[in-house]
């Protein structure tokens, strides 16, 4: 974590933002995760703190909670010293009281008093919870029903929070650096490792070594497949063949919490066959065009359209679209080989912030589209420096997808169906990189990594 003084001056920023907001009073409410076990209670998945306490208290500790009282500004800390039982089994670990001043928090309460102090306070503020025990929590202290929690959220606040956390301070951006930098190392790693009869899991294992191995842990469950074509797959069991192509879609979370994502796509041979190498330049050209747009002011919404027009340019060129490009692009026609948006934030999530829903993250109000591709654009409001977020356009062959869109007629104009039929096969590929807004345009987070065709292949090689 980092020092005391961050988070008093993140709590101290979020009651000013409330404030600004006409809330000047009520208790603020930040429960932090517990245990998560597997199958019985001493069996607990690996701990994860929420994000929201990591911003605002910093403690990666289970069993605590916290407050902030509007009024007072005063802090304070929720839980249990360590019994002695738990010190047989696990070992010493800090008291309450220590643990708050690692937080520059004076005054602790046994856990059990949350409860009375959520019960005194006149106005009771908190955040969308996304586990089943913190709902069940929340709606003890609020007084509502377990179904109605959620909609009690306060919209303030959310908005607080997210206006906080979407602008990254220099402390925030080196722990994302050095995210970044483990991820690399873990996408290197796959370059360098894969081959043919080696199945996805051995990859899969070979990245999680490298992110473990950094003193972190993984950001997210590692895309690791032969089947690129489905955007999001978590099974690992089948073999690498030989003029197949490999994406893994990988990264790691530093200690603090702060994530890496990236992308790579590359062939399990030792070089792209001519098919493969077009759909990966029409990828990195469409990466290009999202960078090169990037800038504050800019809606990442235009970023995106600027990557779907270097698509279906490509794909035209291919003979795959026809027509003007941009009429295909405003038509939707290109989703059919690129059904998702540029990016997303990243910071203490690798999603940041999209458990307090993502059009309050992303949208800020705005319409969202409901055109296929378009409506799954998780970020669409005007950059700001201090963002940090992905750039990852993809190109697919979603066999399925192409039969009913053929079957619909949908879109005949610019797509060219009778050709489709010897691409069905070709997969998918999606090239990802992780970007931070900067005042005059932005830069790429983390280490060089050569991502041209000849760099891919000499690693292959």
């Amino acid at each position: 974590m980092f020092e005391a003084q961050v988070y008093v001056r993140r709590r101290e920023a979020l009651r000013a933002a409330l404030a600004e907001r006409g809330v000047k009073d009520g208790l603020v409410v930040l429960v932090g995760n517990g245990e998560s076990p597997m199958n019985y209670l001493d069996n607990a998945y690996p701990f994860r703190q929420d994000s929201s306490f990591l911003y605002f208290v910093g403690l990666a500790q289970p069993g605590l909670a916290a407050s902030i009282d509007l009024g007072s500004g005063k802090a304070r800390l929720y839980g249990e010293d360590p019994s002695m039982s738990e010190i047989v089994w696990s070992g010493p670990r800090p008291t309450a009281a220590e643990l708050a001043s690692l937080s520059g928090i004076a005054e602790t309460r046994k856990r059990a008093e949350l409860a009375s102090d959520a019960s005194s306070a006149g106005r009771l503020l908190y955040l969308p919870s996304y586990r089943a025990e913190t709902r069940a929590e929340l709606a003890e202290l609020s007084g509502r029903a377990y179904a109605a929690v959620d909609a009690g959220a306060s919209l303030e606040l959310i908005r607080a929070a997210i206006a906080l956390r979407e602008i990254k301070a220099e402390e925030e951006i080196a722990e994302l650096e050095r995210a970044v930098a483990v991820t690399v190392e873990m996408h290197k790693a796959a370059l360098v490792t894969s081959r043919a009869g080696m199945r996805e899991s051995d990859i899969v294992a070979r990245v999680t070594q490298v992110a473990l191995a950094s003193g972190g842990a993984l950001s997210f469950p590692v895309i690791g497949t032969t089947k690129g074509a489905t955007l999001h797959i978590h099974s690992y069991g089948r073999t690498l063949a030989s003029g197949g192509l490999f994406l893994l879609d990988a990264g790691a979370e530093a200690p603090s919490g702060y994530a890496g994502d990236l992308t790579t796509t590359f062939p399990i041979g030792k070089r792209f066959d001519e098919r493969q190498r077009a759909m990966y330049d029409i990828v990195l050209s469409a990466h290009a065009a999202a960078c090169a747009a990037l800038a504050p002011g800019v809606d990442f919404l235009e970023v995106h359209l600027a990557s779907a027009r270097a698509i279906a340019a490509g794909l035209k060129e291919l003979g795959l679209l026809k027509g003007e490009v941009e009429e295909a692009v405003a038509a939707g026609a290109h989703a059919l080989f690129y059904p998702h948006g540029i990016g997303h934030m990243i910071g203490l999530d690798v999603h940041d912030m999209e458990c307090y829903g993502e059009d309050h993250v992303g949208y800020e109000g705005r319409a969202r589209s409901e055109q296929f591709g378009l409506a799954s654009l998780r970020l669409a409001k005007p950059l700001k420096s201090g963002m940090v977020h992905s750039v990852e356009p993809g190109l697919y062959f979603i066999p399925e997808l192409i039969a009913q869109w053929k079957a619909e007629g949908r879109h005949a104009r610019f797509i060219a169906y009778d050709k489709l039929a010897s691409w069905l096969d070709a997969g998918g590929v999606r090239n990802e990189e992780d970007w931070l807004v900067t005042p005059s345009g932005a830069r790429r987070l983390g280490p060089a990594f050569d991502k041209s065709p000849a760099a891919i292949e000499s690693h292959r090689a």
